[in-house]
């Protein structure tokens, strides 16, 4: 049974973002930030609440798209035209301020739709020592209920599906742990989102950093698998070259958050010379309209407190300075034992992240795992030091702290057979 595919269609979708004038720390002592304020306070009493315009940035502007199933949309444009703002609306990670999204002409479910699409960061965020075949197993064990024989069937299935089967038993790798190569981190990135074999694939620039061929050979098998398994793929592309351009079936065109073109390379090129724009020989028409942006724009314009603690000893100053030393140096070790997890959680915060964005699992799960494989570990390392440490120092100086409240009233001056009815008035004060 061929499984139904999913259009996804975005209408309206508006997305502002406010930003701040950046100002020196004395520029509150001005007398023109004095006048600025007392102007914003005369506004607020009148009830004038209006935004300024200059502290508002319209990143997506009444942006409308329609992505078929089986087929590949592109969203290209300049840095900072909207393109990953506006994958982040579809794949519902913000919000847009107005606007819907489509799925199968219906309204989108956020939940469902986390569970049939996927999602692929810009940046890849794998676990480095991890093998291809381990990275994929851990994904299908955190999103599919399936028995090890079905789950490692899937697995072996996606690997050759991805053109990863040489390179199954190696290893992730990073900047600092050599693995596999570019190229086939971002299919292991990719193969991730499609361990559950969603229906919609949103990938945001998928072919970044990578040389020409490995970005074609990305795109090739993108295209394969939007027509071999009716997938919806969705993607963004700052420059693509000529063969890459040729394997998009439709081409959303942004700038500065507003729709260029919508539509076939085709009828791109067709626009640009109803535009009179001359096209050159030899030249990718995608980097030819980027670099005419300005005009088309122009034509569309025309055409459209503190507490303190007081300890008191009758010791003398050298035994306190080393007690002191030794609290410091406890206190010092124990925290930075705890602290131990701190490298390995911020190696792992954006898989963290990632992950629990897509429903594998809760924050809660991975606070209990953790603490769960850390406990064992710190008690073991509190064991091994305070151990000796006890019957070193410690014994003697809790033996020598205790003191009952007529020695403290002693050293005070209240101390003797005399005052006995006073130190006992003043401890029961």
């Amino acid at each position: 049974m061929k499984k139904q595919g999913c259009e996804i269609e975005a209408i309206g979708i508006n997305y502002t973002i406010y930003t701040h004038k950046r100002e020196t720390p004395f520029s509150f002592f001005s007398r023109k930030q004095h006048h600025k304020c007392i102007k914003g306070v005369q506004e607020l009493e009148k009830g004038d609440t209006n935004n300024n315009p200059k502290s508002i940035r319209h990143v997506l502007k009444d942006v409308n798209c329609r992505a078929k199933t089986g087929e590949i949309l592109a969203i290209v444009g300049p840095s900072g035209a909207g393109k990953s703002t506006f994958l982040e609306v579809l794949a519902g990670k913000i919000e847009p301020q107005s606007g819907s999204i489509f799925v199968n002409q219906k309204p989108v479910d956020k939940a469902r739709f986390k569970k049939i699409s996927g999602y692929v960061t810009q940046k890849d965020t794998l676990f480095p020592l991890l093998t291809v075949e381990e990275t994929l197993c851990f994904s299908a064990k955190l999103r599919l209920k399936l028995a090890p024989k079905e789950l490692s069937s899937r697995v072996k299935c996606l690997i050759q599906e991805l053109g990863l089967e040489h390179v199954a038993g190696a290893r992730i790798g990073d900047d600092r742990i050599r693995g596999i190569s570019g190229g086939e981190r971002r299919r292991v990135s990719i193969g991730v989102e499609l361990i559950h074999d969603p229906g919609v694939l949103i990938l945001d620039e998928p072919t970044s950093g990578l040389d020409s061929t490995s970005a074609l050979q990305i795109i090739d098998m993108l295209k394969t698998m939007a027509v071999t398994r009716d997938r919806t793929i969705i993607l963004s592309i700052h420059q693509p070259c000529f063969r890459i351009m040729k394997l998009f079936n439709s081409i959303l065109l942004l700038a500065n958050g507003t729709i260029l073109h919508h539509g076939t390379i085709e009828q791109l090129s067709l626009r640009l010379i109803l535009l009179g724009l001359d096209l050159p020989f030899h030249v990718n028409i995608l980097e030819f309209a980027i670099e005419s942006i300005d005009i088309i724009q122009k034509q569309n314009h025309t055409l459209l407190p503190q507490s303190a603690l007081m300890i008191k000893n009758s010791d003398d100053l050298v035994g306190a300075q080393a007690r002191v030393g030794l609290f410091a140096f406890i206190l010092t070790y124990l925290l930075s034992s705890t602290t131990e997890a701190l490298p390995i959680f911020l190696q792992e915060r954006e898989i963290l992240m990632k992950e629990t964005s897509c429903g594998s699992y809760r924050v809660s799960s991975y606070v209990i795992a953790n603490s769960l494989v850390y406990l064992p570990f710190l008690l073991i390392l509190a064991l091994l030091f305070s151990t000796p440490l006890y019957w070193m120092c410690l014994q003697y100086m809790f033996g020598m702290c205790l003191a009952s409240g007529e020695q403290v009233l002693k050293e005070e001056g209240y101390g003797g057979e005399e005052s006995r009815r006073k130190n006992l008035l003043i401890m029961m004060n």
